[in-house]
């Protein structure tokens, strides 16, 4: 069995086991910039596996293992999504997928349904037409509506949404208090544990108002991350972490900290397998922003959604380079452009 090494453009690298026909092509053209337009490391690998059995007369296996992988990957999908307040139109037919170990950011002018379509995935609203489909199940109705949910959703909110009555620790460990069996000692314990994990340790008394704003936001963090105690032969519910504007408000060294605590919390892997990542880290997360350094540090793909449509999809490093007439009016902040207000 001939195998290759395959160095995606992101920084994870991906190993494959081909027969030495495959292994053979895929020297020729591995290394190149092979990398689809959503940006996914994943993807990289299996795109050129298929371009390997395509080039060996192999066409059905290439198009049974796309459709396999993709299902096996997705997390959530939208297929023409359509959202109205009112007579006011918020989404379009918005259509796009969230891969499992993706960090996505989705961006777009003010008004243009970003925080909208990050309720609709969190199955905090529901849409007026299209499909919401969640690791391969259609949504009916809202997550609240689930009886066996297949993906368990943590929020950070705009605003925190803190509850100013209760302290710190209180708030981080309030599903647990209000939905597991847990003891109060073990709930506190995975409340020192989550607020150590955002940079927090030792605040779990103090009350909202007693932080800054940036402490505010790690603090919602440490609530959307936090586990219920888990034992090594567990296999807890896969989560995906969605923030709407994250680094709103905060000065620019704030909003820095916030963006490297995503980081490093994301665990970049497309499952999660090990128990340290079951423990802590987040595997897949979704970034409402339209801030630039949020853009660039904390995402590897983009979704543009104007006008209650996806318009753009690519890399953040594409961000900077497109020529699209709308990313690059959103990129320098140009009054000349689609974009008019």
């Amino acid at each position: 069995m001939d195998c290759l090494s395959v160095r995606p453009t992101s920084a994870s690298c991906a190993r494959i086991s081909h027969n030495p026909s495959i292994g053979r092509i895929l020297r020729g053209v591995g290394r190149r910039d092979a990398r689809c337009v959503d940006g996914s490391h994943w993807s990289t690998v299996r795109r050129v596996e298929r371009v390997a059995r395509r080039a060996i007369g192999d066409p059905a296996e290439a198009l049974k293992s796309e459709a396999s992988d993709d299902n096996a990957e997705v997390l959530i999908e939208l297929k023409n999504v359509r959202k109205s307040f009112g007579k006011k139109v918020v989404l379009d037919g918005a259509s796009f997928k969230i891969r499992r170990g993706e960090a996505v950011g989705i961006i777009g002018s003010s008004g243009t349904g970003k925080s909208t379509v990050l309720r609709i995935m969190a199955g905090l609203l529901q849409p007026d037409e299209g499909e919401v489909i969640i690791r391969g199940r259609p949504r009916v109705g809202l997550l609240s509506d689930e009886k066996d949910p297949n993906l368990k959703v943590g929020m950070v909110f705009q605003s925190a949404a803190l509850f100013d009555s209760l302290t710190v620790g209180e708030n981080v460990g309030f599903k647990l208090y209000e939905h597991s069996d847990l003891p109060e000692d073990v709930i506190k314990g995975l409340i020192q544990e989550s607020l150590a994990q955002v940079g927090l340790s030792g605040v779990e008394d103090r009350y909202p108002a007693q932080l800054s704003g940036g402490m505010k936001k790690r603090a919602a963090l440490a609530r959307a991350i936090i586990k219920e105690d888990i034992s090594e032969n567990d296999n807890p519910l896969e989560e995906v972490v969605m923030y709407d504007e994250p680094t709103a408000g905060l000065d620019p060294v704030a909003s820095t900290v916030v963006e490297d605590l995503m980081r490093n919390l994301h665990t970049e892997s497309k499952a999660v397998s090990s128990y340290e990542e079951k423990k802590g880290g987040v595997a897949s997360y979704i970034v409402v922003t339209h801030q630039h350094s949020t853009i660039r540090r904390a995402v590897d793909r983009l979704i543009f959604l104007h006008a209650g449509k996806v318009v753009w999809e690519g890399t953040s490093k594409e961000f900077d380079t497109c020529e699209e007439p709308i990313v690059r009016q959103f990129a320098t902040g140009s009054l000349q452009g689609p974009i008019v207000y």
